[in-house]
């Protein structure tokens, strides 16, 4: 959510980091709702001084014996209080439509950000490995004997419909080591705190990240108050929502393995074959809470943890920075992770690391109390920043593992990383057997 009192200081530049998202101006609506709100509460004020006042009167009145002035003061009190009450609810409704408002407005992208419509203006900064090559024409991953007794999209059809899978024997259990490695690198060697979360949230949890009001269609909710989580993001970001954290406590950096769930609405027709595109998937999700001035070395860092997964398994990939059209609704920078798939003879996206400055952290009010300065008897307050990444989406890595390393019979060599996690397993045999 936005600072209206920066969109007041300068709203000229506030419109226009909006334009280069494609957004319309917003300015003069959010203006007119605070100059609607602060009148209000002003008005509220001078009632509530007038009331006062007159109520200060109203004993001297008594005590002197002036009856007509008694009546008049008491009655002039109850109109104060009534027209107070009116007042303040009216502030109220106002204050609540220009928070609504704000709250469907995205982010504003960094100065440095790309500018570009979709993306295809995206650009990429760095590159690790070479596309793998082979001496035979690389298949997609549905297509490999190795998963044709092991990956059933039939029966999780019957069982769910549309966009689900259903994971069996050796192939399930490689979705779960590529899942435990993740989480071993992340927790043992990059500093994070591994969490268990739950799946199920209130609407707050949604509002704080950003995900509703307006990205609603895109969420599953369930009978009663609670929705299916799109991704951990939303949990692990939450925890620290309506807090006050010391400074020196940061940053705090969690991940979890969770089951994410999305309605894929806008995505008709695309990818809907294997499992690149899922209403249900898993994913290892990384979040940062930090100080405002360490937000920017620590989306580089949250990179590099997501990257080294990549590395580790061998999978090249490519990163690029998405451009202001591309980035997502709370994003000011975000890093795509791209990793090559033979089989489509391209570079998809397996992870998404992004900076939100302050924009989740005011929708959550989560803030930071600042280290005392000389002189001063407590620290100053602040907003914190939040950042959040994929390391790494689970079936978009397995998909990486068994194209990169597939082999002409269809069996499937296994990362040299992952085989401690399957009892030393060096293939994926074309039966669908470890070995």
């Amino acid at each position: 959510m936005h600072d209206i009192k920066a969109i007041r200081e300068n709203p000229a530049a506030f419109d226009a980091a909006l334009a280069r998202r494609g957004a319309e101006p917003q300015s003069p609506a959010l203006l007119a709702l605070d100059e609607q709100r602060r009148s209000l509460i002003t008005r509220s004020e001078q009632a509530l001084a007038e009331r006062n006042a007159a109520s200060k009167q109203v004993g001297k009145a008594k005590a002197s014996g002036d009856e007509a002035e008694f009546e008049r003061l008491r009655a002039l009190v109850a109109q104060k209080k009534d027209e107070v009450a009116a007042l303040e609810a009216e502030a109220k409704q106002a204050d609540e439509a220009l928070r609504a408002a704000l709250m469907t407005i995205p982010n504003l992208p960094y100065d440095d950000v790309p500018d570009g419509a979709d993306e295809d203006a995206n650009v990429e900064i760095r590159r690790w490995g070479e596309p793998t090559r082979f001496e035979f024409t690389p298949r997609e991953h549905y297509e490999l004997e190795a998963v044709a007794t092991t990956l059933d999209f039939e029966t999780a059809a019957k069982l769910s419909g549309a966009r689900f899978m259903l994971l069996k024997g050796s192939l399930a259990r490689l979705h779960r080591a590529l899942a435990s490695f993740m989480l071993d690198t992340h927790t043992q060697q990059n500093g994070l705190t591994e969490t268990w979360t739950p799946v199920l949230v209130k609407d707050e949890a949604l509002l704080g990240t950003g995900q509703l009001p307006k990205f609603k269609e895109d969420l599953f909710k369930i009978e009663g108050d609670h929705w299916l989580i799109p991704t951990a993001e939303v949990t692990l970001t939450n925890i620290v929502a309506g807090q006050i954290l010391d400074e020196t406590s940061l940053p705090h950096r969690f991940c979890a393995w969770t089951q994410c769930f999305r309605s894929e609405a806008g995505s008709a027709g695309r990818d809907t074959a294997g499992m690149l595109r899922q209403h249900q998937f898993e994913k290892v999700e990384m979040v940062s809470i930090t100080r405002p001035e360490d937000s920017d070395a620590e989306l580089e860092r949250m990179t590099a943890c997501a990257e080294g997964i990549l590395q580790k398994l061998e999978i090249p990939y490519r990163t690029v920075v998405l451009c202001t059209g591309d980035m997502g609704f709370g994003a000011r920078r975000t890093y795509d992770i791209e990793a090559w798939l033979p089989g489509q003879d391209k570079y998809r996206e397996i992870s998404s690391c992004s900076s939100c400055g302050d924009f989740q952290a005011r929708r959550m009010e989560a803030k930071l109390r600042r280290t005392p300065k000389e002189g001063e008897k407590k620290g100053a307050i602040d907003f914190v920043h939040t950042l959040n990444g994929s390391g790494l989406a689970v079936g978009r890595c397995l998909i990486a593992v068994l194209e990169n390393y597939q082999n002409t019979d269809g069996s499937v060599r296994i990362p040299a990383a992952l085989q401690p996690y399957l009892g030393g397993a060096t293939l994926l045999g074309a039966d669908g057997v470890l070995s």
